[in-house]
């Protein structure tokens, strides 16, 4: 037994599920972790916490890789032992709490009956993106009354939405970006290749591409790929997922007559576990595959992912490129290849599926890496699509205020409201569970209508709901109204969402007394109300006035040197949340833990160090 130590993500997703069970009374909760951060070690505590009080855990999954890793994961981490309902093996005699089970087997009625439908207190799903299926719905519907989790990789909005009607809740997300921000998963860059691949006439089923047609569709061009390749992967560590188990040995057979050492496995493979040895420890620096390994298999020293399956699923090229985010010893990133595919009906995943939420910002990256012609960062290009499109929507406002401002409507626009106070939830607001997917309520609208808000612009009553616990939180904290936010903004006043309710209504009331213009010693454009509260960068601003005479990096002492700021003490933590701004915030802003010690020694001392 290892006694491994959970990571605060970690920590923080398994105290969400036992909150969810046990607090909210949500018995079917989900956790969502990218892959290569640890969600097997996550539900292996999970089940340690059940075995403790009493109850049994059945762990289900639909692959044997997945059931030996549930068990491999346990034993180290807890030092739990496994039943295993799988085959010919049964656990009913078994003493073991934990039983790690085949769903195709637990699915035949013959084997589901000799078990007491309350056998089991608690369920995990491994990979709870299959769990829709008739199999994996026969199991939990005969275990009735056990708490269930669901564990899967990042999920596409469809997969959330389909989850939903199984799924009461979602108890905790750790999203890629920040694992990679964290340091916990490798930086990705991806370089799209000027190849372009026609898929027109590639058919869909189920949802996605058909595998036969993308197979023909490909065929024509894999010579061309493997002169890309050698290009660009001759020094790295490959993996390539590929449509059919023939096309995945041509493959192969191309990349090696191109001089690379290549290897192909697939569900047949009689030598597959001696394959995946000899590629982990260098005998071959491409390994070849028909979508085999996007479950069960990790090997932390691949930096290259070449997807020639292309595919409409999130979820799935999640699984792909994780195959390649682990950390190793000497990798500075992963190299994600990129193709032209050319598609006249369908939207298909690239490279900034993986970390934007947003379609417009997607679309955004996406056309910057095609454009800039080298390797890009994809967090970097993200943030940069972000702020442009932000920038666009500002200006969008600008002209939709204009319109409003003509009509004199009394009412708030949401969207103008959502900027003003810089409400991202808001403004990124997607409805996932069901009741949250409807039309607001009358009582709804009504109670918008009475807090200035025009309801009609609201699409979803989980975003009314949302808006109108942040409309009460704004009362009571004291901040400004949605009708003091538009008659302030609509004289030309910035960022009124910031400012507190009395300040608003002195300057309204100074205004009134002027016969409603702006007196003459106020420019609305820059004025702030004396404590107004600042913006995270406007505190960061004043913070970087303390480095003044800052050593600088390359003091000697590495601590001071370390840009990850999550690696910092628990006072300077606090006092960080004291200020009223994140570590993301200072990250965001090339901040080091060196800077951060300085800025608070100088904030806490009153100086400007």
């Amino acid at each position: 037994m290892d006694g491994m130590q959970l990571r605060p993500y970690q920590q923080e997703a398994r105290d969400a599920i036992f909150r969810e069970w046990n607090e909210e009374g949500r018995a079917k909760t989900l956790l969502v972790l990218p892959t290569g951060t640890g969600k097997t070690i996550v539900f292996a505590s999970v089940a340690e916490e059940c075995v403790r009080t009493g109850s049994r855990v059945l762990i289900l999954a639909h692959r044997g890789e997945l059931l030996d890793q549930a068990q491999d994961k346990l034993l180290r981490a807890t030092g739990l032992r496994c039943a295993v309902e799988k085959a010919e093996e049964s656990s009913l005699d078994s003493w073991f709490r934990v039983t790690v089970g085949s769903v195709q087997t637990l699915m035949r009625e013959t084997r589901l009956y000799r078990f007491s439908p309350d056998h089991f207190g608690h369920i995990i799903i491994d990979e709870a993106h299959h769990c829709l299926s008739d199999s994996y719905q026969r199991v939990l519907e005969y275990f009735h009354d056990a708490k269930v989790l669901g564990v899967t990789a990042t999920p596409d909005r469809g997969d959330m939405r389909n989850l939903g009607a199984f799924f009461e809740s979602l108890a905790y997300e750790y999203s890629l970006p920040r694992a990679i921000r964290d340091g916990y998963l490798c930086p990705i860059k991806a370089q799209t290749i000027p190849l372009r691949l026609d898929l027109s006439e590639v058919g869909v089923q189920s949802g996605d591409f058909k595998a036969g047609d993308l197979g023909t569709a490909l065929d024509p061009y894999l010579y061309q790929i493997a002169d890309e390749m050698a290009n660009y992967c001759k020094d790295r560590k490959t993996v390539v997922f590929l449509p059919l188990v023939k096309t995945s040995q041509k493959f192969r057979d191309i990349l090696i007559e191109k001089g690379f050492r290549a290897a192909e496995v697939n569900g047949d493979s009689q030598d597959r576990a001696e394959v995946l040895r000899a590629f982990d420890a260098g005998e071959y620096d491409v390994l070849c595959n028909s979508m085999l390994l996007t479950e069960g298999w990790d090997c932390p020293s691949v930096d290259c992912i070449v997807v020639l399956r292309p595919t409409k699923v999130r979820s799935l090229y999640s699984q792909m490129v994780g195959r390649g985010t682990r950390l190793s010893p000497g990798k500075d990133h992963l190299l994600l290849l990129d193709f032209l595919w050319h598609t006249e009906r369908h939207e298909l995943c690239h490279p900034a599926s993986l970390i934007c939420e947003k379609d417009e910002i997607a679309k955004k990256v996406t056309e910057a890496i095609e454009k800039d012609g080298g390797a890009v960062d994809l967090i970097e290009a993200e943030e940069k699509a972000e702020a442009d499109v932000i920038a666009q929507r500002e200006e969008a406002l600008a002209k939709k205020l204009a319109e409003m401002k003509r009509r004199k409507r009394k009412l708030v626009d949401p969207l103008q409201f959502e900027m003003s106070i810089q409400a991202e939830d808001l403004s990124g607001y997607v409805p996932t569970f069901g009741w949250e997917l409807g039309p607001p309520s009358e009582k709804q609208r009504s109670a918008l209508e009475k807090w200035g808000i025009f309801p009609d612009e609201i699409e979803s009553a989980g975003k009314a709901a949302l808006l109108l616990d942040r409309l009460s939180k704004r009362r009571f904290d004291g901040l400004t109204t949605p009708k003091q936010i538009r008659f302030l903004e609509g004289k030309g006043f910035q960022h009124v969402g910031t400012w507190a309710f009395d300040a608003a209504r002195s300057l309204i009331d100074r205004i009134a007394g002027n016969n409603w213009r702006i007196p003459y010693d106020i420019n609305p454009a820059i004025y702030t109300p004396k404590g107004a509260p600042k913006t995270p960068d406007q505190i960061i601003d004043d913070l970087m006035l303390r480095l003044a005479n800052y050593p600088g990096a390359h003091t000697g002492e590495k601590w001071k040197d370390d840009p990850n700021l999550y690696n910092c003490t628990p006072k300077e933590k606090a006092a960080v949340a004291e200020l009223g701004i994140t570590l993301d915030d200072l990250m965001r802003r090339g901040v080091t833990r060196g800077m951060l010690h300085h800025m608070i020694w100088g904030y806490k001392n009153g100086t400007r160090a």
